[in-house]
């Protein structure tokens, strides 16, 4: 008996270890999972910033990617103004972070007015650039800002009065998240984001739109171009944002994620439609989501791999 026993507690021995080996290589392998070879830049869009009160826009999102060895930098540009004005804060921005790091490009990744604000940086300066990716991004503009142009004319009483809302709210955004060194200026922001406005910025700045709702080159001046969107308005119940955004999705006609379609959305190679509205596309409010859909974190994690495989 004594031998069985022995030879019991060798095999469990030998059994725990081999499954602290497999583990160490589990983990091995999920080290430098999103170790891309250029830092990456995540750019917010309208009413957005870096980090309010301790919490980050792009939600659990930095952190994730940092944990699998990227190097991640999360750029604060006006909540609300033009697209250029954003792009050129931006470019400031890439610019401070090569220095810092020695790399000699970046790799943009925006959301929603993020999207023609990283857009702008690579139409201008594209040799600083890999790679840039859109989600939800308002490249062809949203239906929501042509309504509300609509309704607020320029140089009327409304434009004042929602200027006014608008200008408060972005006060607010300042005071909680440190950015109220930048320019702000609402209706340069809602003109930009108009169909009339990003048709003009589109003439300028046409790399990688599609001519429909597929996708673009995915390859233009050197420059990889990507995007996802969501489509699903309505995806928790617990999100009280998800009540106005299924409101606003009635605007559409077609499918969106409550601010902006799905065909407005695609730019270079599109990498797919999610059941995400337009906040769940950075994972808010605080990780409220649809439970059966995609974790939004991981698609940024694959993105990054993605990024990774393609040596960027």
């Amino acid at each position: 008996m004594t031998g069985f026993f022995s030879r019991l507690l060798r095999r469990l021995v030998l059994a725990a270890t081999a499954g602290l080996l497999l583990l160490g290589v589990s983990a091995q392998a999920q080290t430098g999972y999103t170790q891309t070879r250029y830092p990456i830049v995540l750019v917010h869009g309208l009413f957005g910033f870096d980090s309010a009160l301790g919490v980050d826009y792009f939600y659990g999102i930095p952190d994730a990617l940092r944990q699998g060895g990227a190097k991640v930098y999360v750029a604060q540009v006006s909540a609300a103004n033009s697209s250029e004005v954003r792009g050129e804060q931006l470019l400031a921005q890439v610019k401070t972070i090569l220095a810092i790091t020695g790399a000699p490009k970046v790799n943009l990744v925006g959301h929603s007015h993020g999207g023609p604000t990283t857009r702008y940086v690579a139409g201008v300066a594209p040799q600083l650039v890999a790679s840039v990716t859109s989600i939800g991004g308002v490249n062809k503009g949203s239906r929501v800002a042509d309504i509300l142009r609509g309704v607020a004319p320029a140089g009327s009483v409304s434009e004042t009065l929602a200027s006014g809302a608008a200008s408060a709210l972005v006060a607010l955004i300042n005071l909680t998240s440190g950015g109220s060194g930048l320019p702000q200026m609402p209706t340069a922001a809602l003109d930009s984001l108009t169909t009339a406005g990003l048709a003009d910025f589109n003439r300028r700045f046409p790399q990688a739109l599609p001519s429909g709702c597929g996708s673009g080159a995915e390859l233009v001046n050197g420059v990889r171009y990507y995007s996802w969107t969501g489509t699903k308005p309505l995806t928790n119940v617990l999100d009280a944002s998800d009540g106005l955004l299924s409101v606003l999705s009635l605007v559409f006609g077609e499918a969106n994620d409550g601010l902006v379609s799905a065909c407005s959305s695609r730019l270079g190679k599109h990498l797919g439609d999610y059941r995400q509205n337009h906040l769940d596309e950075v994972n808010q409010l605080l990780g409220l989501r649809d439970w059966f859909s995609t974790d939004p974190v991981t698609l940024y994690r694959q993105h990054a791999n993605r990024l990774k495989q393609q040596g960027l």
